[in-house]
């Protein structure tokens, strides 16, 4: 008999994306559906989300009120996958949820201010879910994802609506905490002993991810090494202490990619389609992509970079080592945005180096396959990255990935020292500490070995073989969630 998820999270491909957390939770009900799991996701009805549902969508439940809001329980499908439709509740709530912008802030970035309230009532509304609300709908787990469904956990155990559950919250990212002042406390609608240190109190506030980890049965990340890292007061982000309490509780889970869309053999948006066995093919990609960003033909190598512009991910200092790129005979395409300095940043640098430095603000799904499949190395020198996919993508893509060394990085990218080449085994380069001294050596360091062409092609070659396919990731989850409900 199948196990039966449910997976509450604020965004999923392909209804509502920010970042990599859309792409995990939209791919694990795929990924898990061969080992015995079916997963159900619960998401916030945004606009872009409640627009698929039809005109008379499914009515589940209705609460008059939900923090204060009416708010209904609708039924739906996130999508077609090869093992068929997948189950998706959304929650409907106007008064939260119904308003132009992101899911997180309005159309300038700037964070709604009763994001508490919208994903405190998220929280509410899926304990309810997987309490048994809703008659004939029963589930076996509940998977809570970040901090906008950490108080899922906190309500199902302070405040349960039915059976309690055995419960997973998985940390995408440990720097996004959801912190709010202590007065927002009564408004939640949770027991006076709720507002403890092993609850949902952190330093005298409210913290929704703390809340979700000190409720969980297990915690994951999403690699190895971040679950290390995280104990840490450099990655822990003043959660290190809860996270060392509960270490035998805490594991790390790498995420895969869709190879169904990440394949170059098939991509409908390149120049030229390619394998492992036809890499020659990706010079016209590579021409194509020189054209689109403005760069000159050249002998070095082109760098391209997909990311959100900001301090974790290590742009400030790529930008301070664009001038060293070029003397080093390198281009560079950049795709991507954030912090305005950056963006401006860029914009100069390329206006230093026309022809070798071309930049494109803002981001466009179909422009970073082209980019994949046209660069010769994708640069990704995070402060610290809990998973990362692009260096994924870049793998599959022979798009030699450039890292530094931690979090999943560092769990997925192998070195190309002496060793790691010599045995056939490494897919990239890795450099220690985001410095300009070291980002700029490990950039020398690519140049040099794109200059050996078949030291190069067994880099790419190496990348393509390696399988970050959902396979291994969704068994992992799946003797995970066994484990905790399936009586030894």
């Amino acid at each position: 008999m199948s196990l039966q998820v449910l997976s509450v999270a604020s965004e999923a491909v392909p209804l509502v994306k920010t970042g990599g957390l859309a792409d995990v939770v939209g791919a694990l009900p795929e990924a898990l559906a061969p080992h015995g799991v079916t997963m159900t996701t619960l998401l916030p009805g945004y606009p872009t989300v409640t627009a698929t549902l039809g005109k008379k969508p499914k009515v589940l439940h209705r609460w008059e009120s939900l923090l204060g809001e009416p708010a209904r329980l609708l039924a739906g499908q996130i999508g077609a996958g090869r093992n068929g439709e997948q189950a998706l509740l959304v929650l409907d709530a106007p008064g939260l949820y119904a308003r132009d912008g992101g899911p997180y802030g309005d159309a300038t970035g700037r964070d709604w201010g009763d994001n508490w309230k919208r994903f405190a009532a998220f929280g509410r509304a899926a304990a309810d879910v997987a309490g048994g609300v809703i008659k004939g709908l029963a589930f076996d787990l509940i998977h809570a994802h970040d901090w906008q469904a950490g108080m899922a956990l906190a309500y199902q155990r302070f405040a349960p609506a039915g059976p309690q559950l055995p419960s997973v919250i998985t940390i995408h990212n440990m720097a996004f905490q959801g912190h709010y002042g202590a007065d927002l406390f009564p408004a939640l609608g949770l027991p006076p002993q709720a507002m403890a240190i092993d609850g949902i109190e952190y330093h005298g506030g409210i913290s929704f991810l703390k809340a979700g980890l000190a409720s969980a049965s297990r915690i994951t990340t999403v690699s190895p090494t971040y679950a290390r890292e995280i104990r840490e007061p450099g990655f822990g982000m003043g959660l290190e202490g809860l996270i060392r309490a509960r270490a035998s509780d805490v594991s790390g889970i790498v995420n895969g990619i869709d190879t169904g869309v990440w394949n170059p053999a098939g991509d409908s948006e390149l120049k030229a389609a390619y394998s492992a066995k036809a890499l020659g093919k990706r010079a016209a990609n590579k021409r194509a992509l020189e054209a689109e960003f403005g760069l000159e033909k050249g002998d070095g190598p082109l760098f391209i970079v997909i990311s959100r512009l900001t301090w974790q991910k290590g742009m400030d200092v790529l930008l301070e080592a664009a001038d060293h790129l070029v003397g080093i005979g390198a281009r560079l395409a950049l795709l991507g945005s954030g912090d305005a300095a950056l963006e401006s940043g860029f914009h100069a640098a390329a206006a230093r180096h026309p022809g070798r430095i071309g930049v494109r603000i803002g981001y466009d799904e179909a422009l970073s396959h082209r980019m994949l499949a046209g660069g010769d190395a994708i640069l990704v020198p995070s402060r610290f990255e809990p998973c990362g996919l692009t260096q994924l993508y870049g793998l599959a893509y022979a798009c030699v990935p450039v890292v530094s060394r931690t979090g999943g990085l560092a769990d997925t990218v192998i070195d190309a020292n002496l060793a790691a080449r010599q045995a056939g085994v490494a897919t990239g380069v890795q450099f220690d500490g985001v410095r300009w001294q070291t980002l700029a050596d490990a950039l020398t360091r690519t140049v040099q070995l794109f200059g050996d062409p078949a030291a190069w092609r067994s880099l790419q070659r190496a990348g393509m073989r390696a399988d970050f396919s959902w396979s291994g990731s969704g068994l992992a989850y799946a003797d995970l969630y066994k484990s905790l409900t399936i009586a030894p």
